[in-house]
């Protein structure tokens, strides 16, 4: 089973940033909402199959449903998902992942699995 590594670099009221690592090794940038309901820890992610997002993974949080990886660019994006994108930078004034579509499908495409696990951590105070 993969191991995913999101390690959170930067919180604003924009969102908060970071740093995807697959196998231990650098693969995109992250944008989530600032008042995440995802916790500091470990997760199992599934494949999953929608109707918005047909082919993609959830994270497995108690309490809570459909929380996926997904492309999108500003904190507006999501709503409580991850949004992934090549680049971090602005986009109509806001902070935000760039080339995001792209960066998704090129996630995808290292898994051939149905699961992996999910490891978050924090480095701003």
């Amino acid at each position: 089973m993969k191991i995913v590594h999101i390690i959170r670099l930067e919180k604003s009221s924009e969102g908060i940033l970071g740093a995807l690592m697959i196998e231990r090794r650098l693969f995109c940038v992250t944008l989530e909402r600032d008042d995440t309901f995802l916790k500091q820890g470990m997760y199992h992610c599934q494949r999953f199959h929608g109707s918005k997002w047909k082919n993609t993974f959830e994270i497995e949080v108690p309490g809570h449903t459909a929380v996926l990886f997904h492309a999108g660019n500003i904190e507006a994006d999501t709503a409580g998902c991850i949004l992934l994108g090549a680049t971090a930078g602005k986009l109509r004034g806001q902070r935000a992942v760039l080339n995001s579509g792209a960066t998704f499908k090129a996630f995808m495409e290292h898994f051939q699995e149905d699961s992996f696990t999910l490891f978050i951590s924090n480095v701003f105070y």
